[in-house]
Parts: structure tokens; sequence; C-alpha cells
């Protein structure tokens, strides 16, 4: 989905992510592409040997080491060009990343994202234009009150082994006003090693999550790891419908709740401290502080509630 000609723009992502990598030593890889396209197929990026060793000392280079070899054997010059590119990245002078470049160019990408998420886009693992129809009977629900429904639906995915919850009609058209205009944020995710960053994208009522180190190391190959579906099908109820898939390789549901819990955090929150990091990401990305993310969840809480 990226074009061809546009390499420095995926060697902005690169350096974005390496910027992160080397602050908090926030790495790994990942899966299945669920918003395919984050780095164009003719993207170089590394040198072998040296730079694969600095890889393997990545804490979550474990997680993420299968997909990682399977790369190296089926593409050994794409990994071995996405290295390269990789460890010059790593000489950018700190704060000189072309993150700026590479958030203006997502959004101009946005629509064609869109486009292969309603269509043929999606990974097979996840479900294709996921509809509320498919997982409640409409028509039998007609005459309940939003109260009501927000008890089935939460009874219903309780013993399942995902996340789910019920968001107020108010509370969800902040939360999508602002994913209109601000379609990208970084999140932050507590893990025993420090944090490791999510990149999360929003197409439609959808929200995609891939690990950052899923960009740098399998390019257009990088899954998504978690999707939020939103459906607000029932908006004069008073009330929004959520759940989810995930990969439970790679993300845990205590994790998944986490990174839902961030998004009412980020983007629908009442303080414009909080919101104004987003609208940084995505308006003003040379100001944005990867740290100010990670400060704001330990002020929430959030910070903390998974690293123990």
């Amino acid at each position: 989905m990226w074009h061809r000609s546009d390499g420095q723009m995926a060697a902005g992502l690169v350096q974005m992510s390496c910027l992160y990598r080397r602050m908090l030593a926030v790495q790994a890889a990942a899966v299945r592409p669920l918003i395919p396209g984050l780095v164009p197929t003719r993207f170089r990026a590394f040198s072998l040997r040296k730079e694969d060793e600095d890889l393997e000392k990545n804490p979550y280079y474990r997680k993420y080491q299968d997909k990682i070899n399977n790369l190296r054997s089926s593409k050994p010059e794409e990994m071995k060009a996405r290295m390269e590119k990789r460890h010059d990245a790593k000489k950018e002078v700190l704060g000189h990343s072309k993150q700026a470049e590479f958030v203006k160019f997502m959004e101009q990408e946005l629509e064609k994202r869109n486009k292969l998420a309603a269509g043929d886009g999606t990974s097979a693992s996840f479900t294709k234009n996921k509809m509320l129809s498919s997982i409640l009977n409409l028509e039998l629900i007609q005459d309940k009150t939003g109260e009501e429904i927000a008890e089935i639906w939460m009874k219903y995915f309780a013993a399942k082994d995902t996340i789910s919850a019920v968001i107020s009609t108010e509370t969800y058209d902040i939360i999508h006003t602002r994913a209109t205009s601000c379609p990208m944020f970084l999140f932050a995710l507590p893990q025993m090693e420090g944090y490791e960053f999510f990149v999360g994208q929003w197409s439609g009522h959808e929200l995609h999550f891939t690990s950052l180190i899923n960009i740098q190391t399998l390019g257009e190959n990088a899954p998504s790891q978690l999707i939020l579906y939103h459906y607000p099908d029932l908006k004069d109820k008073g009330v929004v419908l959520m759940t989810a898939e995930l990969d439970p390789k790679f993300i845990t549901v205590h994790q998944a709740q986490c990174l839902a819990n961030q998004v009412q955090l980020f983007y629908g929150t009442q303080r414009q401290e909080t919101h104004r990091l987003v609208e940084t990401f995505n308006h003003h990305p040379a100001h944005f502080k990867h740290m100010a993310v990670i400060a704001e969840l330990e002020h929430s809480g959030l910070g903390s509630a998974l690293s123990k």
C-alpha cells in the first residue's frame, strides 16, 4: 500500500522506531498483516551479524523470533537491507527522526488502508467485515433499553477469551470525532522489562494495533495483533458496543484490555493536556515526546497495572 518510490518515508518510520527502542530498549517483532503496507516492499534495512546480535539483545526478540527467522530465510536480501537501514537510522541525532514525514504520509494513505480493511486487506486469521448482526440478533433487542442491551453484551462476552465494553454515545462521539482528525497514536504497553510500543491506527470504527518492532523488522508483512471493533448501530439507545479480536500468541487478554483502556484515556478524555499528546503525534510530530505517553500512563495508574 506504500508506493514503491517512498523509501524515504519508510526510513523515517525506522528512524522513529529506533529512537523509541534506543531510549527504552523496547523492541520485538510479530505475525500477521492486519494493517498491511506500513513499509514499502522496496525498503532496504540492515546489516546482518553485528546488527543481528543487537536485535537479539532486545528483550522482546524471543517473542517474535520465529517470524523474524522466517523472513530471513524467505527474503534474506530484504531482511538484510532493512537491518542496514536500521543501523543507519541509529546514527541519527536524537530528536531528528523523520516521524513528521511518516505521520504526514500515513494521513495520505489512510483512505487506501480503509479500503483494504473493508476488502481483502485484512488478515485471514481475523474476521473480515465483522458486523454487529453476526453477534447479536438485532431484531430481538429492538424493544430492549440501552441498559438491558449493555447487560446482555457484557454477559455474552464474560466467559470468552477476549475483551468487551459498552461506551456511552456521548463518549464515543468524542472518541470518533477525534479519531477522524487524529487516526494514529503511539501506545505504550507496560511489560516486565519496561514498555513495548504499539502503533494504533483507526479505520472507520475499527482500531488496529501492531507492535512498533513489527513495522521495523517485518515491513509490509507486519501483522496486527489486536483489533477493537466499535458498533454505533445502537447509538439511539445511548450505547456503543465494543469487542475485540486478538492474536493470543503475542498479546494477552489483560494486555488487550490495557490498550483498550488507553483508547478511552487518550481519545475520550476531558483533560486537554492528555488528548494534546494525540494531536501532537498526528499534527506536530516533530514535537512529540514518547516519554510523555508513559508519564500519562503512570499518572492514570495504567502504567503499573501489567508490569507487576
